[in-house]
């Protein structure tokens, strides 16, 4: 019995020990990563002072920490050459946390966040894992659990608390996402990401009919592209509201749109067929919009 419990008490030691050591690596990654990306602002900076940009396109800034894609190299490129430095942000929908546009500025450029979500599950799930974060020890984001619509978007920006002047809006909410963006007049922000329907033709200007109760995840597999606008009717309504479009992320649908009054020197006007000049959206246009260009589009 005795030699039962040392050996137990051998192996229960060894796996605290591993414990410690996962954790211990786990906490030096997020340090390097906050390393890695604070050079990174550094030499965009000296970019900017010497009047030029790196690159030809936003999207070959691009890098993946906590974003889908390489949406987070993009977001912190465009706000550190305009000026930005842990400002405030918009997330809709927010999703669990840890897959979302907010979470990089939030826990390594000190952003003080404003996220929401339909869903109450996700709600929870961000809060854990926020609160789980030693870099969201003392501010935590402020996360909303609400489904959006174009008559609360206005309200719920007013009762977060989020400034007007907001630094980054998010808005990816696989649906509605064209009348809500149009709904928007609480904020004023100075750059915005727009999930879009890349699979529309470029000379397309549609968008999905007003439906304050829809969901994606409720529709049939073969109306699951049936949702949100076109990449053209994103740029004439952003357009209407005192933006341009600035690039996409490299696979397209994830727009990027920048005040008219910020970063002109840096960040001209592209066009939609060069956003949608990728192997992703070319394969949609050709394959999945036949599927769904017959339905019921609104045009714009």
């Amino acid at each position: 019995m005795i030699l039962i419990k040392a050996l137990f008490r051998k192996a229960t030691e060894k796996i605290a020990r591993i414990i410690a050591s996962q954790h211990s690596a786990l906490l030096d990654a997020e340090s390097l990563n906050q390393q890695i990306q604070l050079s990174l602002k550094n030499q965009w900076l000296q970019w900017k002072l010497a009047g030029s940009t790196p690159y030809s396109r936003i999207r070959d800034a691009g890098f993946r920490c906590y974003s889908e894609s390489e949406e987070d190299g993009i977001i912190l490129y465009l706000l550190t050459m305009i000026g930005v430095d842990g400002g405030t942000l918009v997330e809709m929908c927010c999703g669990s946390g840890n897959e979302c546009m907010a979470t990089n500025l939030i826990l390594n450029h000190g952003y003080k966040g404003f996220l929401f979500d339909g869903s109450e599950a996700n709600i929870d799930a961000a809060t854990r894992f926020f609160h789980s974060k030693k870099d969201c020890r003392l501010v935590k984001p402020d996360l909303s659990c609400t489904w959006i619509t174009v008559e609360n978007v206005n309200a719920l920006l007013t009762r977060s608390g989020c400034p007007r002047d907001v630094d980054f809006f998010s808005l990816d909410i696989d649906g509605n996402d064209y009348w809500v963006w149009d709904a928007v007049e609480a904020i004023n922000p100075k750059v915005c990401c727009i999930e879009t329907l890349d699979i529309a033709p470029s000379n397309k200007r549609i968008t999905m009919p007003y439906d304050p109760k829809f969901s994606l995840g409720a529709q049939p597999p073969q109306l699951q592209d049936f949702r949100s606008g076109s990449l053209a009717a994103m740029v004439k309504l952003s357009k209407r509201k005192g933006y341009r479009l600035v690039g996409a992320h490299r696979h397209g649908f994830n727009a990027f749109f920048m005040r008219n009054d910020i970063g002109m020197d840096f960040f001209p006007e592209v066009s939609v067929v060069d956003v949608h000049n990728n192997p992703w959206t070319k394969y949609g246009q050709s394959q999945r919009w036949e599927t769904v260009k017959n339905l019921g589009w609104v045009e714009v």
